[in-house]
């Protein structure tokens, strides 16, 4: 399949379908293209992988909200293509793809029509347990986005058995139990009646063979504990919360088999000044009287550093400023927020005789106390602090 269809189309729901409407779907598809109930038929593999693909997106909050935003370029924000990107039906391993069908929805033979390799399956592949780590960025490594490189502790394969767990990774014998198939049929009651289920075999894991003399250097697990250097990507605009997958950057599973994922999590550090509204930011701004009434220069910060803005003459508590694209960028709407700036005006506690004369002498001007028709002109600005 040249070019990828929508994955709302391939599971034949729409993207307002619930997480058990969603799982449903791709049930029945599984079951219309599985391999076993289509033998030799390459098409109705396809379309199974296609609808795995399909279901491993739109099953998961996160990357279904990725692609509603980015459709099939999501694998570009932050970690796409390669070993750290997301599966595309072609990088899907079918085995892996069986494997957790049987996991989810049971495994069927659907009344003998033979496995997915021409009869007989492979043995089952273990895969390895997930990772997840905390990144902390600060609003500026939010607004550009930022590569990182750390050193991350997961059970890596054995060097000496490379992974086996068995002396010097040959030191193994056929299961006497499945005769090297990995698994067993017993019978089972489904939805087409009593059918021949498959089940791994219990005697070797699923792995088909046994190990005869373990490694001496990890005892027969077949994994060590020790730091991988890993490098990533975390797009601009990330949210806290906002985990991304790096696949095959996880676990390795004891006894050999496919590493599990190292899933980041983004932990935004606060921001000393800004406070972030999605892609906008707030500053609140203290005036004192003079400059709110005179208007004038004032400093504030911005997400790229400190810039300076012209307060006008007879600026209100409670008026907001805003500096268009100064925010972080929208991945939501496209663009970039802007940076709101909150009035507030100090009213000084305290006052020297002198100031409190000056004051006194204010107050009986006729243009400092203000008049019915201004008091319902600010207040009527102040609305959306209410709202």
């Amino acid at each position: 399949m040249s070019q990828k269809r929508d994955y709302y189309e391939v599971l034949g729901v729409d993207k307002n379908a619930t997480p058990d409407q969603i799982k449903k779907a791709y049930r029945k598809k599984a079951i219309e293209f599985h391999p076993d109930r289509n033998p030799g038929n390459k098409e109705a593999e396809e379309k199974f992988k296609e609808a795995a693909e399909a279901y491993d997106v739109l099953s998961d909050e996160k990357k279904k909200q990725l692609y509603d935003q980015y459709g099939h370029s999501m694998g570009q924000q932050g970690f796409g293509g390669g070993a750290g990107g997301y599966y595309s039906a072609g990088g899907f391993d079918l085995n892996d793809i069986l494997n957790r069908f049987a996991q989810e929805f049971g495994g069927f033979d659907f009344g003998g029509f033979g496995g997915a390799t021409g009869g007989r399956r492979q043995p089952r592949q273990k895969r390895g347990g997930d990772v997840r780590i905390r990144v902390k960025l600060t609003l500026e490594d939010i607004a550009k986005g930022v590569t990182k490189t750390l050193r991350v502790p997961t059970f890596m394969e054995c060097p000496e058995c490379k992974g086996t767990g068995a002396k010097d990774g040959v030191a193994f014998a056929t299961c006497q139990r499945c005769h090297g198939q990995g698994h067993i049929n017993v019978q089972q009651q489904t939805m087409f009646g009593i059918q021949n289920a498959i089940a791994e075999c219990p005697e070797c894991g699923g792995t088909g063979k046994v190990i005869t003399e373990r490694c001496p250097h990890c005892h027969g697990d077949g994994v060590e504990r020790r730091e991988q250097e890993v490098t990533f990507s975390i797009p601009a605009g990330a949210q806290e919360g906002q985990t991304f997958a790096l696949r095959g950057k996880g676990n390795y599973p004891k006894g050999g088999g496919v590493p599990g994922d190292l899933l980041v999590v983004v932990e935004e550090i606060k921001h000393p000044e800004l406070i972030r509204d999605g892609a906008d930011l707030i500053y609140n701004l203290m005036l004192d009287i003079p400059t709110a009434t005179l208007g004038g220069p004032v400093e504030i910060p911005t997400v790229t550093g400190r810039a300076r803005i012209n307060i006008p003459a007879g600026t209100q508590p409670g008026k907001v400023l805003r500096l268009r694209g100064k925010g972080l960028p929208d991945n939501e709407n496209g663009g970039t927020g802007d940076e709101l700036i909150n009035i507030m005006v100090y009213i000084p506690e305290k006052l020297t005789e002198q100031q409190k004369a000056t004051f006194t002498a204010m107050a009986s001007e006729s243009n400092i106390k203000p008049t019915e028709a201004d008091s319902q002109r600010i207040f009527s600005k102040l609305k959306h602090i209410f709202d």
